[in-house]
């Protein structure tokens, strides 16, 4: 039977230079002023490079703009319909993410098999979570046909990932970046699903930096990094004595992959402090001050007003996944704070606005 999950590595001098990289990208990021289309743009172009990078290390063959193509509905490429179809989930899974994140939802097994779902669909969103695997799934070497990787048996499984979870849940105490880490590097040692592993650990490891507060307004791609050294990646989560899960890899000091996670993470954060220096230095116009002012959910609803004057509750409630219910009693909260404005007060019919000073930056970043 599985036993409780304890991880084994190390704080190493590495490692915490890495934490001290990623908590000053952070910082600069929350203080960098950055009006709404820039935000908007920076934050699409990240889920693109996301999807793109983490479907290349899978084999995709699909390039940046035939992605992005492919997501807007304006392509098709007879022969690579593979490859659209898992370029389509795998964003389909990024957009549910982001719900389950600005809902602060936690962890659990169910919103892992519902991001494997999405991420095995072809981006249909009416999905039911994927049981794991009720088979043995060798990892074998495509070009010698020698074996990789042998996963822990199917029956032990179900109890490696409510181990998992549960580890995740109670160890709030450790960095955050260093739990994202583990969590991904467990999650493909488990390896439960048959297919999609290496895309639904990214995304869960994606989900725990979100709800741990290291989302960086989205603007971060950590696949970018992962994909551009394959070999890196591969040699880093591939730790342990042995191919074999119980001969060794359970217990292996996992401080190399903490080390390379870290690090990685610390790349993507700083590539995002310069991506927003430089949208600054066009000229963009310094609405940090009001913007200070604004929680998370404010500042994504500022998004839905680049596109509309005025918006109804449940609009606003789309672009979170709440109920009618919990809509209305935002939508109240923040006419009462000052953020939104009523313009039609029927019941049945109520429409929002924009308060002037926040008006004011949606249609300056126009």
């Amino acid at each position: 039977m599985p036993t409780n999950f304890k991880p084994v590595y190390s704080i190493t001098p590495g490692v915490a230079k890495s934490l001290m990289r990623i908590e000053a990208a952070k910082e600069k990021v929350a203080l960098l002023p950055v009006n709404p289309t820039v935000l908007a743009s920076l934050r699409e172009t990240a889920k693109l490079y996301t999807t793109h990078y983490s479907t290349m290390i899978e084999g995709n063959q699909l390039k940046l703009e035939e992605i992005k193509e492919v997501i807007q509905l304006k392509g098709h490429f007879p022969g690579r319909e593979r490859d659209e179809h898992e370029v389509k989930g795998y964003y389909a899974a990024l957009a549910q993410l982001e719900q389950y994140a600005s809902q602060n939802h936690p962890v659990t097994e169910k919103i892992i098999q519902i991001l494997h779902a999405l991420v095995m669909s072809d981006g249909r969103t009416r999905i039911k979570p994927t049981p794991y695997r009720d088979g043995q799934n060798v990892i074998k070497d495509s070009g010698t046909g020698t074996i990789v990787y042998m996963p822990p048996e199917a029956k032990d499984v179900p109890g490696l990932m409510r181990n998992l979870v549960s580890w995740i849940k109670a160890n709030e105490e450790i960095p955050c970046p260093i739990v994202a880490g583990i969590a991904h590097y467990q999650f493909a040692t488990i390896h439960p699903y048959y297919d999609g592993n290496g895309r639904t650990s990214r995304l869960l490891t994606t989900l725990i930096l979100h709800l741990g507060g290291y989302d960086l307004k989205g603007l971060y791609s950590l696949e970018e990094y992962y994909a551009k050294n394959l070999l890196g990646y591969y040699r880093a989560i591939s730790i342990g004595p042995s191919h074999n899960y119980y001969s060794g890899r359970a217990e292996s000091d996992i401080t190399p992959w903490v080390e390379y996670f870290t690090e990685g993470m610390a790349f993507a954060f700083e590539k995002v402090v310069a991506q927003m220096i430089a949208s600054n230095e066009k000229g963009e116009k310094d609405h940090s001050q009001v913007l200070r002012t604004l929680d998370p959910k404010q500042r994504k609803a500022l998004e839905l007003f680049k596109g509309y004057d005025v918006v109804t509750a449940k609009q606003i409630g789309d672009l979170f996944g709440f109920q009618p219910r919990t809509n209305a009693a935002l939508c109240k909260k923040w006419v009462e704070g000052g953020f939104l404005e009523i313009v039609d007060a029927s019941n049945k019919a109520r429409k929002y606005k924009l308060a002037a000073p926040y008006d004011v930056i949606v249609n300056e970043s126009l």
